[in-house]
């Protein structure tokens, strides 16, 4: 079974129980300053899980893609991307457990026709706060003998009879910050329970297995279980004092792994032999003349290749482009990183064989994600000319390998911060110089590295969700001004290509061929500044997306709105279709000021602008 018959056959499947069907989100989360990529299908969905009334209603699904920075470093193995989509449903307080349990069985062992008998469930064994998910435990049983399976609870040890585990806030809850403790003032989460599939035990007891003398469980990470589906019971949000409260609705968010699903299907625990990753490693064997699976070493290499490609290829059709801060920072290194894998294949010279990975990968997604075939010559250029560049960064790391005599653990963590060199590649060099590093070193220094990032990714947290919405709603209205200014100014051809906004300014990319001059810059500003001292009052109205295109308004990335959207006006300067939020009167936005204006890539200007309070005399 294909990945796209899955994907089709999940939408259907809830389809006809009620749901609507919602368009994926952009790869880059808009007006949302706490994290760099939607990395969950929840994620877009916040403000209706906390409350807010969907225009689709209280059931929906989708597939939405995303992308988890974190991964990065573990791609290689069988199981973990980067980028993913996730197949979702969700109850915005409407059904409950006792429907969505029986529901996702009955998907997985009858539409997707996966044998019972490898499915085993896991579910949150209660701590002071929250009591143990005996509803849960009640539920799958009756779901297991109802296939004949006798199924029994276990406490992380398998035995013969045992189905349903029980794990504590560490596995088995959800929230994007992690466990209770680690959640921010106003985030949601809650207990969640978690579907494995088994695909068998010589993979714990594989000879070559770290595991192979621990005792086995759903959880212990061995290869042989893979999780493909989490039931995620939203019910309770962070309270400022620590505490946690009920939400006012009982919310349902399911997230199953697209990807791990094609894999399960095949009952094949590698998911870079599915449908969407073969016509990508074909390419990379042809070019290498070298086989996947063949040995450890070139397995590992596609692997990272074509997850890496597949990443960036992805997050260019969402507007991202390569830089040293935020989102262009990974595209950055998964481009890098594929240009030095291809260097352990023997193909370092001949990386412009990335242009031809890109047409299988925008191929695959013609149907579900269009803008990705859209824009695939615009991807090819800008992967290749970041690959041309670092070919010349390598270059110099080159030299500066060449000029130490011995390689200490730090000196192979230089070589790897500074000019992208992974570990294997120093390895190699130095074991050819006829050299040994202290391997232990250089992890250390790795983990020191390591720590500092994931202390970074928790900072983009600080202040919960809710903190920064003054701030960033001024600015996302801000956007709606600036884009309308630049149209007058510039010309009817420039058009949105991209936008990320934080709490302390926006940026914003659009389409235009040269560089502007200081007069043309001043006069987008003077625009901006007269329309917010009019004190425009901005409306909205929900239409149906061709009503709301042929009224005039503008759309762009039209493909991630639904059938119906709303339509942000002010009065007749600007109108555009937008998932909000904005302000009421433009006269709360205070002065705006264009900081820096530069080229974010062929064709395509960015602009970052920041707006100041005005505080009456």
């Amino acid at each position: 079974m294909t990945s796209s018959d899955i994907r089709k056959k999940y939408i259907e499947f809830f389809k006809a129980r009620g749901h609507r069907e919602i368009a994926s989100a952009p790869l880059i989360p808009e007006n949302d300053p706490t994290t760099l990529f939607t990395s969950s299908g929840m994620q877009p969905l916040i403000s209706y899980l906390l409350g807010g009334s969907h225009p689709l209603g209280k059931r929906l699904v989708d597939s939405q893609k995303c992308f988890r920075s974190q991964d990065i470093e573990e791609v290689g193995d069988s199981s973990h991307t980067t980028f993913f989509e996730m197949l979702g449903n969700w109850s915005l307080g409407d059904y409950f457990k006792k429907e969505q349990l029986p529901w996702i069985f009955e998907f997985f062992t009858k539409d997707l026709e996966l044998d019972p008998k490898k499915l085993f469930v896991t579910v949150f064994e209660g701590n002071e706060s929250v009591v143990k998910d005996e509803d849960s435990i009640g539920i799958w049983k009756e779901l297991f003998n109802s296939v004949g399976i006798d199924a029994t609870v276990a406490d992380h040890a398998l035995s013969a009879d045992a189905r349903i585990f029980t794990y504590n806030a560490r596995k088995n809850w959800w929230s994007r910050s992690g466990e209770p403790e680690h959640m921010t003032s106003g985030e949601p989460g809650g207990p969640d329970s978690e579907i494995f599939y088994d695909f068998g035990q010589e993979l714990h007891f594989h000879e070559h297995s770290q595991y192979k003398g621990n005792k086995c469980h759903p959880n212990c990470e061995c290869g042989r279980f893979m999780e493909i589906g989490n039931n995620v019971f939203m019910q309770y949000q962070k309270q400022t004092e620590g505490s946690l409260k009920e939400l006012p609705q009982k919310n349902v968010d399911f997230g199953g792994g697209l990807e791990r699903l094609a894999a399960a299907s095949k009952n094949n625990p590698d998911v870079f032999l599915i449908d969407s990753f073969d016509p990508i490693i074909q390419i990379i064997e042809k070019t290498s003349k070298k086989k996947y699976g063949e040995t450890i070493e070139n397995t590992k290499s596609m692997r990272i290749i074509s997850d890496h490609m597949r990443g960036a290829v992805m997050m260019i059709a969402d507007g991202v482009v390569p830089g040293n801060k935020a989102q262009g920072y990974f595209l950055r290194r998964l481009i890098r990183r594929s240009l030095l894998y291809s260097k352990q294949l023997g193909i370092w010279n001949k990386w412009d064989y990335f242009g031809e990975l890109v047409a299988p990968i925008a191929s695959h997604y013609t149907f579900v994600y269009p803008n990705v075939f859209q824009k695939q010559k615009e991807i090819q250029d800008i992967i290749l000319d970041e690959a041309q560049r670092f070919g010349k960064t390598v270059d110099k790391g080159m030299k500066e390998f060449e000029k130490l005599d011995a390689v200490s653990g730090k000196d192979a963590f230089i070589l790897y911060e500074t000019y992208g060199f992974p570990w294997e590649l120093t390895e190699e060099l130095v074991v050819n110089k006829g050299q040994n590093v202290d391997r232990k070193e250089f992890e250390k220094e790795f983990l020191k590295h390591k720590e500092l990032s994931r202390s970074a990714s928790s900072g983009m947290f600080k202040g919960g969700l809710v903190d920064a919405s003054v701030e960033t709603t001024r600015l996302h209205t801000a956007t709606h001004l600036l884009h309308q200014a630049l149209r007058i100014v510039l010309g009817d051809h420039v058009s949105q290509k991209g936008s990320n906004i934080t709490v302390e300014r926006l940026r914003f990319d659009f389409s235009h061929p040269t560089k502007m001059t200081s007069e043309e810059i001043k006069k987008v500003e003077d625009i901006v500044n007269d329309q917010i001292q009019k004190n425009l009052e901005v409306t909205v109205e929900e239409l149906d997306k061709n009503e709301a295109l042929k009224s005039g308004a503008l759309g762009f990335f039209i493909e991630k709105y639904g059938d119906r959207v709303k339509v942000y006006s002010m009065l007749n300067f600007s109108k555009e279709i937008c998932g909000g939020p904005h302000v009421s009167f433009t006269g709360e936005l205070g002065h705006f000021t264009i900081q820096k204006e530069e080229s974010a890539a062929s064709g395509v200007r960015r602009i970052y602008a920041c707006l100041t309070v005005v505080k009456p005399v």
